[in-house]
């Protein structure tokens, strides 16, 4: 059974209450707004509300609001899907890249893929103040569940060591979320649990103090939350953890400047050592039982069509996928919102064998000649369904029930691989045995040997569309330089360089002006 159930209001209320502690700053014109008066004091009272209490931190990355549709937003301002955790990871992650482009028009939202956002841009500012909802979110949780609170408020025996459980996993979510801001917006605000509501300005924590924070959490976690592979599905593990550890050496040296390779090889084997394993059919991972017999995610967002209404997530991911002339009852869906389509340099990553390298080719074509420009200009890029295994269609032809999987053990197979290659101490043969397991799922000819160039696009093939792309083109100095241009890169229809400092994205305008503690980014 799905873990996420999060329609008690006012046990919601009460996280909301008790998170309005950013006083002016990580507010703006995108704030919080508690549904009731209802207490945190008063509902930490009962165990029986700490499931959805704890529901609530996983549904802030799910869904948009607290109610169907993304309706009671948590963050006024802008809709509800619009500020959607994943949506918006997505916008800053993948459509900045050669992975996506999309044709709306709304608001800002061209300059994403053109690369010239400024502080304004309500896009960026969604996803920073869902970041900082969620931390504010967590540390309320986390503040009234240490062992006093839970003694003083009656909770004991396996109710108090279940609230302790639960507890580390309110600490992973906030960790996963300052993880986000970190490698997105690098310099960021900084409060947590100990900092009672209203009662100071979030500090400033510079990028290598934040990603020191995100490890030492990381590793508390790892010791508190239960073992890998156990727990309801939805939930995270010690999985989770050392899966976030991986990621976050893998990109230390952007972070820090120093390189942290053996470190991710260590987290690499301790979830490989676990007994996760891949899913036999590529495909399966992605449409709406991709719950059922997976051993190979470790953790995912999820998604039903019942409970998790929302125009963010794969309903989104689904839905914008689909225009022209392609059939949206073949993707378990009531109608396409055409949007999204893919770049010839993501196209040309596959060879023609590859089931990973799904596209809708017929009416579309393959150069994209104006932008944003018709839905028909790129080829439609073939991943996630709202369609099972057996070709039965989800709960509901508009909400989609397919989940997200945010970390999984393809990702971690290219991890080692790639810190290996970058001098790590994993094994070389081990490394290539990895990259083939993947490649003969997908039907892609085994290789027999790899190098760091050959991992960036075997991660963009494997990885697709799962928030990694901007992140992975950092890393490799490709993602503002001129050595990689995709089609409007840069606003122009071949690509173009861009200035450096779009590695990073710009601390919202009004935050700046709020809080005399933080510092822009250069070039904003």
């Amino acid at each position: 059974m799905k873990f996420l159930n999060i329609k008690s209001r006012s046990v919601i209320a009460a996280i909301a209450v008790g998170s309005l502690f950013f006083n002016v700053s990580c507010l703006g014109d995108l704030e919080r707004e508690p549904i009731t008066d209802v207490t945190s004091a008063s509902v930490f009272k009962d165990f029986s509300n700490y499931n959805s209490l704890l529901a609530k931190l996983y549904g802030n990355v799910a869904v948009g609001g607290q109610e169907s549709g993304d309706g009671s937003s948590d963050i006024s301002g802008i809709d509800g899907g619009f500020s959607n955790y994943l949506r918006q990871l997505y916008t800053l992650q993948v459509i900045t890249t050669d992975e996506a482009i999309i044709g709306w028009n709304d608001g800002n939202l061209p300059d994403m893929h053109r690369m010239n956002w400024n502080s304004s841009n309500e896009f960026i500012n969604a996803l920073y103040y869902r970041l900082y909802t969620q931390v504010a979110f967590c540390n309320e949780f986390i503040r009234n569940t240490t062992d006093e609170k839970l003694s003083s408020n009656g909770i004991s025996g396996d109710n108090a060591t279940e609230a302790r459980y639960m507890r580390a996993e309110a600490r992973f979510l906030r960790a996963q979320a300052y993880y986000h801001a970190l490698d997105m917006f690098g310099n960021i605000p900084f409060v947590d649990d100990a900092v009672l509501p209203g009662t100071a300005l979030p500090t400033r924590m510079t990028r290598a103090e934040a990603f020191a924070y995100v490890e030492s959490e990381l590793k508390i976690c790892e010791n508190e939350m239960r073992e890998a592979r156990t727990g309801l599905y939805g939930r995270a593990n010690r999985g989770a953890a050392w899966a976030l550890l991986a990621r976050l050496y893998l990109n230390a040296e952007v972070y820090t400047g120093s390189a942290r390779n053996n470190e991710v090889i260590t987290y690499a084997e301790k979830i490989i050592n676990a007994g996760y394993s891949l899913k036999p059919e590529y495909e399966d991972l992605f449409l709406a039982d991709n719950h059922v017999n997976n051993d190979e995610v470790i953790l995912p967002v999820v998604y039903d069509g019942t409970y998790t209404q929302t125009n963010g997530g794969t309903t989104f991911l689904v839905h914008a996928a689909v225009g022209g002339n392609m059939n949206a009852a073949d993707f378990g869906i009531n109608g396409g919102w055409g949007g999204i389509r893919t770049t010839k340099n993501f196209v040309n990553l596959f060879e023609p064998s590859d089931l990973r390298g799904r596209f809708h080719t017929n009416g579309q074509n393959l150069e994209i000649n104006s932008y944003p420009g018709d839905f028909t200009d790129g080829y439609a890029f073939i991943k996630y369904k709202n369609i099972t295994s057996t070709g039965v269609a989800g709960v509901h032809d508009n909400w989609v029930s397919t989940d997200v999987p945010m970390y999984r053990l393809a990702d971690v197979y290219l991890m080692y691989a790639e810190a290996t290659l970058r001098g790590g101490t994993g094994n070389m043969a081990t490394a290539l045995g990895y990259i083939n397991q993947l490649r003969n799922r997908a039907n892609a000819a085994p290789v027999s040997s790899i190098n760091l160039d050959f991992i960036l696009d075997e991660r963009a093939r494997e990885l697709s569309w799962e928030f990694t792309r901007r992140t992975d083109l950092i890393r490799f100095g490709l993602f503002t330089s001129g050595s990689y241009v995709w089609p409007w890169k840069g606003g122009v229809k071949d690509g173009q360089a861009v200035a450096d400092y779009r590695n990073l994205f710009p601390i919202p305008a009004n935050d700046i002006i709020s809080n005399s503690n933080l510092i822009q980014n250069p070039g904003y």
